[in-house]
């Protein structure tokens, strides 16, 4: 008797169709992720844009010039610790000593501009160049020590610089320098009584800063930078050139610093050694970036919103005493921001989100189980 094949599948037929299945599963998940991805971008492009133009409305609103300096100072500080951010919070190399990187780019503008006559604007370039190739020169032999001998290392360049300017007659030595006077331009960056002007030039300088850098984020670069922070050993043997990274790091973000200096001269008027290149300059860069999220695109924005007019504030309506009061206030507020959120400001935004996802989760277990 003939043998009769039973019914049922023929798993020839249905192995090709099953692989067929996967891969378009598959592609529609990529595409699903890249999707995300995308919204994700825009969305942040979209906060951006939206906090940019508030901000440009503020000294439309507000009159008042002191509350105008504490605008341009948050700004500023805003842009320097996201230029901190790119060495010390993504690729994990931490600084005490970018005041170095502020004076070179202050005191390269100022002594252009008096000596020579030189617009701040291309003093600023100058000066922004010449911190990134000091970057580059330090960073040669300091690139070789891990953790805290390479923070010592920072501090111990930074407070050298120091005491040269100190001691450098040519650059006004420990009086400084005054830079002369003159009728109000945008070419010479002088604007004696208006303060509008340094209010949109920091909003631009933040606003570059916070582009460049969310640019970086998720290229090459970025992931670069976060791995060699992660595991430096582990990156190099998947490929990661680490020392070139630091490198490209620690120059993008002396860059940048550099700029912040140079503007910061031309909006005082006068420099020094102490106000341009002290230790607590280090720390004021850094500090923003360390309360609002360390290694994140808002975190300095966010520090800065709130440790500048923090400072501001408590010097000017508690520092007149005498007795320190400004200072136990500020370091009481700073040390309570810092006990609730060891992860930094942005934390509060990411557990919102998380909150928000969480009851459409339970709602639909199924998604969750097939997401």
């Amino acid at each position: 008797m003939a043998s009769q094949e039973l019914p049922g599948r023929d798993s020839s037929a249905v192995a090709p169709r099953a692989e067929a299945g996967g891969r378009e599963r598959e592609r529609i998940d990529h595409d699903a992720s890249l999707g995300s991805f995308a919204r994700r971008r825009h969305r942040k492009l979209a906060v951006a844009a939206l906090t940019t133009v508030a901000i440009a409305l503020l000294p439309l609103v507000i009159h008042d010039v002191y509350l105008q300096n504490i605008i341009v100072l948050t700004l500023m500080y805003a842009a320097l610790s996201q230029s901190w951010n790119i060495l010390g919070g993504y690729c994990g190399q931490i600084s005490l000593g970018h005041a170095i990187y502020f004076g070179i780019g202050a005191y390269v503008s100022t002594l252009l501009f008096v000596h020579a006559g030189l617009t701040p604007w291309l003093g600023m370039l100058i000066g922004g160049v010449f911190a990134a190739l000091v970057a580059l020169a330090l960073g040669y032999p300091f690139f070789r020590l891990r953790g805290h001998y390479f923070t010592i290392a920072t501090i111990v360049v930074a407070e050298t610089g120091l005491l040269l300017m100190l001691n450098w007659d040519f650059a006004g030595g420990a009086q400084g320098i005054q830079i002369p006077y003159g009728p109000d331009s945008w070419a010479h960056l002088q604007f004696a009584r208006d303060k509008l002007p340094y209010v949109y030039f920091a909003l631009g300088f933040a606003l570059l800063t916070w582009l460049v850098t969310f640019l970086i984020e998720d290229s090459r670069w970025g992931y670069w930078w976060r791995a060699v922070k992660d595991n430096a050993e582990a990156a190099e043997s998947l490929g990661v050139v680490v020392f070139r990274s630091k490198m490209a790091a620690a120059a993008l973000s002396a860059f940048f610093t550099a700029i912040g200096g140079s503007f910061y001269a031309a909006f005082v008027s006068y420099i020094d050694p102490d106000s341009v290149m002290g230790f607590q300059l280090s720390l004021l860069i850094a500090l923003p970036a360390v309360l609002g999220g360390i290694g994140t695109l808002w975190g300095p924005a966010l520090g800065a919103l709130v440790l500048i007019p923090l400072t501001e504030l408590t010097r000017s309506y508690f520092g007149g005493s005498g007795n320190g009061l400004d200072l136990i206030i500020y370091g009481v507020l700073i040390m309570v921001i810092a006990l609730a959120r060891p992860e930094g400001l942005t934390s509060l935004f990411g557990r919102t989100r998380k909150a928000r996802a969480t009851p459409q989760a339970r709602a639909n277990p199924e998604a969750r189980a097939n997401p």
